[in-house]
């Protein structure tokens, strides 16, 4: 593993959907820092990332698999809001919980749980619609493959 120090590498992960690709990608790239750290950039945003010291890293940045449910909880919290505007329906708050639940290595189940001061009957007529523009998981429901190459 010492041979791999100070030398970039380079993975590209493809992700294979059963349905056509829109005719626009979307790439991050991340840079290992040695150790369980690492940095994505994503446009001109950087996001380390790191394993708990329980887990052999320093903890100077949330865990890949944080990141993930970080991801899927953010995604749904804007099509919540997306849906909402697009019915001119003003919400006091959103708050998204996103849960995983490890299995091996990976997640068995997701849970997202959805919390507002808006009205219960608001919120729910708001779930499956914003279920319907949430790429993350519509990603989640779609891809059954991710292929991984060497450059």
């Amino acid at each position: 593993m010492s041979s791999l120090v100070g030398r970039p590498v380079t993975t590209t992960v493809t992700i294979t959907t059963t349905e056509p690709l829109r005719d626009k990608t979307l790439t991050v790239e991340s840079t290992w820092e040695g150790g369980y750290r690492c940095t994505v950039s994503a446009r001109q945003f950087r996001i380390r990332i790191d394993e708990p010291e329980s887990a052999g890293g320093g903890d100077t940045g949330p865990q890949p698999s944080e990141v993930f449910l970080a991801s899927l909880a953010g995604c749904f919290t804007l099509a919540l809001y997306h849906v909402a505007k697009k019915r001119s329906i003003e919400l006091p708050d959103i708050s998204v919980k996103a849960t995983g639940t490890y299995q091996g290595p990976g997640f068995a189940s997701l849970a997202i749980e959805v919390i507002s001061a808006a009205p219960r009957e608001v919120m729910e007529s708001l779930i499956e619609p914003a279920k319907r523009v949430c790429y993350v998981s519509n990603t989640l429901r779609n891809v059954s493959d991710v292929e991984v190459t060497l450059t």
